[in-house]
């Protein structure tokens, strides 16, 4: 992708891959489906997963999975609240972008 991913715009990607599940899901699935839409490495996602934790927009808990633990990443009520925002944000920040690139002057 030609243009910066800002930290507002992977916080709530995050929140939107993490809101489909909802008993949460884990790390690498979280990476794997952000990388369906921005190339990102891992070492970029799990601040993002920790600072969501740290700002409670997401609970984290540990669960066996074939021998070894595997750690679960879950919406909260304050992360759902954030990414309800972050939508109705970018809805209209893309709309305006859109306008503009395709010849629009006046936002």
């Amino acid at each position: 992708m030609v243009f910066n991913t800002g930290a507002a715009l992977l916080d709530a990607i995050v929140l939107a891959v993490v809101s489909k599940e909802k008993e949460g899901t884990y790390g690498y699935k979280i990476t794997q489906d952000v990388r369906g839409v921005l190339e990102v490495s891992e070492s970029t996602l799990y601040p993002v997963l920790r600072r969501l934790q740290k700002d409670d927009c997401l609970e984290v808990y540990d669960m066996a999975y074939e021998g070894r633990n595997r750690r679960y990443y879950k919406l909260t009520e304050k992360g759902s609240a954030q990414l309800n925002l972050y939508k109705v944000e970018w809805k209209n920040y893309s709309s305006k972008i859109s306008k503009m690139l395709e010849g629009g002057i006046g936002i």
